[in-house]
C-alpha cells in the first residue's frame, strides 16, 4: 500500500514566461523576462532596455504553448497528471501592469486553458506572478521598491480570482519569492532594475532596495490572500520559496553558526513572514548590521497577520555547504551559492544532487509550520539527446526522480503533511537562469534550439512513460 495520500496531487510545473511564448499576441505587454537575450552556463544571459534585432530573445516564441496547449496538456493527461502547476502572464492581464481594465483576450486565453484542465481532470495550481514582472513597471517604478506595485498587483488578482473562481482552487502569489534576496533576483524577482542594461548576474547590489522591495511583497501578498480568503473561502491560498538545504562543511562551531545564519536568513526568513505572519526575530539584528532600515506604514503589521498563507510550497534541486574556512572550493546552483560537499555528485550545470536533502528539508519546513505542504519544483536539467532510434532514453532524469520520490516517501513516513509533487518543466522549456533550451528538464522533449530553430514537435521520453507508472500506483512502482 502506498505511503503517500489517495488524493496527492502527482503533476508537473511550468512557467508562463519559459513556456508559453506569443510574447506580444493579443494585446500582451513586455514582461521584464521577454527583454532578457539567450545565455548559457558558460555565457551569461542579457537585460537590455530595448529588444536589439541582433540579439535572440527565447522567450518570445519560447516553445509556444500559447498555440499547443491542448497537445501539451493532453500529455499531461496522459501521464496521469491529477495537478498542473503553471502560471499566469501579468502582462497578459494587464499589459503595462497599469491599466484601469484587463485585457479580455488574455483573460480568454486561460480560461480555455483551464477548462481544458478540467476536461481531463486535472487541478490548476496557479502561481500569480512567476519571474514576469510588467517592464513597463520597471521603467516607470523600478519594480517592487516603489509601494505604488502593491496596488496594481492586487487589481490583478482580484481580476483573475473573479474571473477564474470556478477553475483554480489552488493559487501561489510569487514564485521563489526569496529569490529577490539575491543580485539576480532583481531581474528574476523584484524588478528592480530600472535603466540597468548587461548581464544578469552582474546587477549591482543594493540591499536596502532589495529588503525594502521584498517588504512590499509580503504585504502584497498578505492583502491578496486575505481577500481570498474574505471573497472566495473555498480557495486555497499558498507561498513559493526556494529551499536550498545547507550544511556545515566542518564540525567547527563558526561553521555551524554560520549556516544557521543563512538557513535563517535564504530559507526561513520569507516563509516566516508568510507563514507566521511577522518579521522573525533575527532578522533585528541581521539588518542593523547590513545597514537596513525598512519604511513600513503604520497598518503593514496586522496585514502580515492576517495574511497567512494555508500551505507551504517550494522548489528543491539540491543542497549546498557552509563555511568559514577559506580556499575551499564553490559550487554552483540555482541562485543560491555554497561550496562543494565531497560526498555528493553534480549535474552537469554544477547542481550538486542531494536525494535525502529532500527528506531533511521536508522535516524542517514540516516540524517548524505545520501546515502542509507541497515539492512544487524538483528535477535535473541535462542536456538530452535525439538517438538514433528517434527517441530520448534519460535514464540518469528517472534516477534523479526516483531517489527523491523515495525520500519524499521516508518524509512522509516521518510524518511529513505531504500533499503533492510538480517535478519542474515537465515539457522542455527555457532556462529561467541561463535563458537557454539545451537544459531540459520534461519528460516531453520539445524540438526548439538554441538558436532558434526547430519545427517545435513533441516526443516523449522514456521518463514519461516512467512518471506515468509512477503516478498510476501512487508512487509505488518507482522501477
Amino acid at each position: 500500500m502506498s505511503v503517500f495520500r489517495e488524493d496527492f496531487l502527482w503533476g508537473g510545473a511550468c512557467a508562463a514566461n519559459q513556456f508559453e511564448g506569443a510574447w506580444d499576441a493579443d494585446g500582451k505587454g513586455p514582461s521584464i523576462a521577454d527583454m532578457c537575450t539567450n545565455g548559457s552556463h558558460e555565457c551569461p544571459k542579457w537585460l537590455t532596455k530595448t529588444i536589439r534585432p541582433d540579439r535572440f530573445y527565447p522567450s518570445h516564441e519560447a516553445i509556444d504553448f500559447y498555440h499547443r496547449y491542448e497537445e501539451d496538456i493532453a500529455l499531461f493527461a496522459e501521464m496521469g497528471f491529477k495537478t498542473f502547476r503553471t502560471s499566469i502572464n501579468w502582462t497578459r492581464i494587464y499589459p503595462t501592469g497599469m491599466e484601469e481594465e484587463p485585457n479580455e483576450k488574455g483573460l480568454e486565453f486561460y480560461d480555455r486553458v483551464f477548462a481544458c484542465c478540467r476536461k481531463y481532470g486535472i487541478e490548476p495550481l496557479v502561481t500569480i506572478s512567476h519571474y514576469e514582472m510588467p517592464f513597463a513597471l520597471v521603467e516607470a517604478y523600478n519594480g517592487w521598491a516603489d509601494r505604488k506595485l502593491i496596488d496594481y498587483f492586487l487589481r490583478y488578482c482580484k481580476t483573475i480570482f473573479e474571473r477564474y473562481q470556478d477553475q483554480v482552487k489552488y493559487w501561489l502569489t510569487f514564485n521563489e519569492i526569496n529569490a529577490g534576496q539575491m543580485p539576480m533576483g532583481a531581474i528574476l524577482s523584484t524588478g528592480t532594475v530600472r535603466g540597468y542594461e548587461g548581464p544578469v548576474g552582474q546587477v549591482v547590489d543594493r540591499p536596502q532596495e532589495r529588503y525594502q522591495a521584498l517588504h512590499h511583497m509580503f504585504v502584497a501578498s498578505a492583502l491578496a490572500v486575505k481577500y481570498a480568503h474574505d471573497h472566495y473561502p473555498w480557495f486555497r491560498m499558498g507561498n513559493m520559496n526556494i529551499f536550498a538545504a545547507v550544511y556545515p562543511l566542518t564540525p567547527d562551531p563558526a561553521d555551524v553558526l554560520e549556516c544557521q545564519r543563512n538557513n535563517q536568513m535564504i530559507n526561513w526568513f520569507c516563509s516566516d513572514v508568510q507563514v507566521r505572519g511577522a518579521y522573525p526575530s533575527y532578522t533585528k539584528r541581521y539588518f542593523e548590521e547590513h545597514g537596513i532600515s525598512l519604511q513600513k506604514e503604520p497598518e503593514d503589521d496586522a496585514i502580515l497577520r492576517e495574511g497567512v498563507v494555508d500551505f507551504y510550497t517550494f522548489s528543491y534541486y539540491m543542497s549546498n555547504c557552509i563555511t568559514t574556512h577559506k580556499g575551499e572550493a564553490k559550487a554552483s546552483g540555482n541562485v543560491m551559492g555554497g561550496y562543494k560537499n565531497p560526498y555528493l555528485k553534480s549535474s552537469q550545470w554544477g547542481w550538486q544532487i542531494d536525494p535525502q536533502g529532500l527528506r531533511y528539508s521536508l522535516n524542517e519546513i514540516y516540524g517548524r509550520y505545520g501546515i502542509p505542504v507541497m515539492v512544487v519544483e524538483n528535477g535535473l536539467g541535462a542536456r538530452d539527446v535525439l538517438e538514433e532510434d528517434g527517441k530520448v532514453h534519460d535514464s540518469y532524469r528517472i534516477d534523479y526522480l526516483r531517489q527523491h520520490i523515495e525520500q519524499m516517501a521516508e518524509a512522509v513516513k516521518d510524518g511529513v503533511d505531504l500533499i503533492g509533487y510538480t517535478p519542474w518543466g515537465c515539457i522542455d522549456l527555457v532556462s529561467a537562469s541561463t535563458g537557454e533550451m539545451a537544459k531540459r528538464y520534461g519528460f516531453i522533449y520539445v524540438k526548439k534550439y538554441d538558436d532558434g530553430t526547430g519545427d517545435l514537435s513533441r516526443l516523449p521520453k522514456d521518463s514519461f512513460y516512467w512518471y506515468r507508472k509512477v503516478i498510476a500506483t501512487n508512487g509505488e512502482d518507482l522501477d
